[in-house]
């Protein structure tokens, strides 16, 4: 209990809300799209970076086990997703796929907020997750997305879509800065270590007020998708989230590093996969997918899910 108030009480949480109540409100607030999209790129990057110095100080054999069962999640959660929505929600094959990509692939935010829940708690993750949320990105997407070609014509280029992601500026500013990072190593990282260690945690709180926002406008759209997607972008997420604990905690990963793997595993991606989808599953509709994974994964994770996650580990690890 603890822990939730604390997540609720951190200024992350509390300006999500706030985008969401001006939305409600009628408010003419605005984050204009240029500032909206420098702060994207300077989170992606600085990620990138933070993860690239670690990852230069962590020696190999601690990383491979966790990057294994980072991979293995990333080709098992859409299969998952997929099974539940074709067979158990009984939903076409096409918007079953699209929707699976989704959960499958990961939301780089929820993964920034975790850290930042687990900072305001004083714990640590281990320094290279950074580099798991990239490995995780594009497994997913493309599993969930050979599943319509194996089985049907999706109407769409899947070679397309594939390069869409693989090139994607969320895959290159974390990869880049990753590389970077690695290159640079703590000792040369030090000179841009201010801008982008010290602003990081105000840039989010704006981040997030603008997704609080975005997320206001696709609660519009609730009504559309049904009992069973809504309860599925609840229910999923959090047996994700328990299968990430349990296969992280037995790579290696601290607690602290299960549950910031448990909120990336959890996620629904609403910047790569709805571009791979657009291009691949075109047939498919955008407010299924993105309202199940903005409008109802994104927020259920910010608030509550970060914290259960964080319970999930200290019991399983405990």
């Amino acid at each position: 209990m603890e822990s939730l108030l604390s997540n609720f009480a951190s200024p992350v949480v509390l300006a999500f809300v706030l985008g969401i109540l001006a939305k409600a409100v009628k408010s003419d607030l605005e984050i204009p799209k240029p500032l909206y999209q420098g702060l994207s790129i300077y989170l992606l990057l600085a990620i990138g970076l933070k993860g690239g110095v670690e990852l230069s100080k962590t020696p190999m054999n601690e990383f491979v086990l966790p990057a294994g069962a980072t991979l293995l999640l990333g080709c098992i959660t859409p299969l998952i997703a997929f099974a539940v929505l074709r067979y158990l929600g009984k939903m076409d094959l096409i918007n079953s796929s699209a929707i699976a990509a989704h959960y499958g692939s990961v939301s780089a935010v929820t993964f920034i907020a975790a850290i930042s829940y687990l900072e305001s708690l004083n714990i640590e993750s281990e320094g290279f997750m950074p580099t798991l949320v990239a490995l995780l990105e594009v497994p997913g997407i493309i599993v969930a997305l050979m599943i319509p070609q194996l089985l049907s014509d999706g109407g769409g280029s899947f070679k397309k879509a594939l390069h869409e992601v693989v090139t994607g500026s969320s895959i290159v500013l974390l990869l880049g800065g990753l590389i970077i990072g690695y290159i640079a190593g703590p000792v040369k990282f030090e000179a841009v270590s201010p801008f982008f260690v010290s602003g990081f945690k105000g840039a989010l709180v704006l981040f997030l007020l603008e997704l609080g926002m975005v997320t206001a406008r696709r609660l519009q759209d609730l009504k559309k998708v049904g009992f069973f997607l809504f309860g599925f972008a609840i229910i999923i997420p959090i047996f994700h989230g328990f299968l990430a604990v349990w296969l992280g905690l037995l790579s290696g990963l601290s607690i602290a590093g299960a549950t910031v793997l448990a909120a990336m595993v959890s996620s629904g991606s609403y910047i790569a996969a709805p571009a791979a989808v657009r291009i691949a599953l075109p047939k498919a509709s955008p407010s299924l997918y993105l309202t199940a994974s903005l409008g109802i994964t994104f927020p259920f994770n910010i608030t509550l899910g970060i914290p259960l996650y964080y319970i999930m580990a200290q019991w399983m690890g405990g």
